[in-house]
């Protein structure tokens, strides 16, 4: 086993309240027997957890989206030591330091920055559209192009579509949809007549999408999501959706026959496998993570970190905590 002979405590950020986080002072944890420590380096600030930070009741521990440095392991780990730089399935992420599973933990390619190599965000991603089956030739939209839709964007460009729209309110965000391979950007309000099946009798003339991908977790952009999908098509919900149960037009996605998909994966080693071939895809330059991150919050700014999710500044995609260099 290797072991850590530096610092015996650290600091940890918790949401005590709602919008309210602190600084508390906790003991290193020791790994068990199949367990890493890891010195977190950075943490990105993941939307899912946005709602409980507005309103969840008792103390918080976020953050799951870690790259960081091995400083210790458990007796029966093997292939992971100290320094190697990793990132994985990794909880309680805004601190100092975090311990995880070694089978929830990869290295990090040498050659991606630490803000390229969010392993979560990136294995939802790809479990997402490997599950989502866009053929190709198809027809196909992201709605919704904040970190996630616009990480989504780039891994659906990979399948082969032959028109790939991209769907948002904020103008920022569908200007970098066109870096990012879209081949035509529109403002949920203006979708054009041939993008939309919501009458019986339209459904001989070609209307619509093979497949539209909602990403936006929010019951607008999944309405609109529905509406676009064409008899027999695809609907595939990325969007982490949380609060109040979220209505849905059931009579258009019965008569549509729709195949929905909800996207998101809950086997531990298919999201590692998915993490792997995610970080092999930045690596080889196939999608960009590292222009998505556009701020950065130190430990103790945790809330205006959350704040500028939920506010979203001009330029805001993606933030992160960094903890070290």
């Amino acid at each position: 086993m290797s072991e850590t002979n530096g610092p015996k405590t650290m600091w940890q950020s918790v949401r005590v309240a709602p919008r309210t986080s602190r600084l508390e002072k906790r003991a290193l944890p020791k790994p068990g027997p199949s367990e890493v420590l890891i010195h977190v380096r950075v943490c990105g600030v993941c939307a899912s957890e946005l709602h409980p930070w507005l309103s969840a009741d008792g103390p918080q521990e976020f953050g799951h989206e870690v790259v960081g440095e091995v400083v210790e392991v458990g007796a029966e780990v093997t292939g992971l030591e100290p320094p190697m730089r990793v990132t994985g399935l990794i909880h309680k992420g805004f601190a100092e330091y975090a311990l995880a599973p070694a089978e929830h933990v990869i290295p990090v390619p040498e050659s991606l920055s630490d803000r390229a190599a969010l392993g979560e965000p990136l294995s939802c991603v790809i479990s997402g559209m490997r599950r989502t089956a866009i053929d190709l030739g198809d027809k196909v939209a992201v709605i919704g192009l904040g970190y996630m839709g616009l990480l989504t964007l780039q891994a659906a460009r990979l399948k082969g579509p032959a028109e790939l729209f991209a769907i948002d309110t904020r103008e920022v965000s569908r200007q970098r949809a066109l870096e990012y391979g879209a081949d035509g950007v529109l403002e949920p309000t203006e979708i054009p007549a041939s993008l939309i099946l919501n009458a019986w009798g339209d459904i001989p003339k070609g209307y619509g999408l093979d497949v539209a991908i909602e990403a936006a977790g929010n019951a607008h952009a999944l309405a609109l999501a529905g509406r676009m999908v064409k008899e027999h098509g695809i609907l595939s919900i990325v969007g982490y959706h949380q609060g109040e149960p979220v209505p849905i037009d059931m009579e258009l996605w019965n008569w549509k026959a729709l195949s929905v998909l909800n996207a998101h994966e809950r086997r531990h080693d298919y999201q590692m496998d998915c993490m792997a071939r995610g970080l092999r895809l930045v690596e080889a330059a196939k999608i960009d993570t590292a222009s998505l991150v556009t701020h950065s919050y130190s430990l103790e700014d945790v809330d205006d970190a959350y704040a500028a999710l939920l506010d979203k500044p001009d330029d805001f995609v993606k933030s992160v905590i960094t903890i070290s260099d």
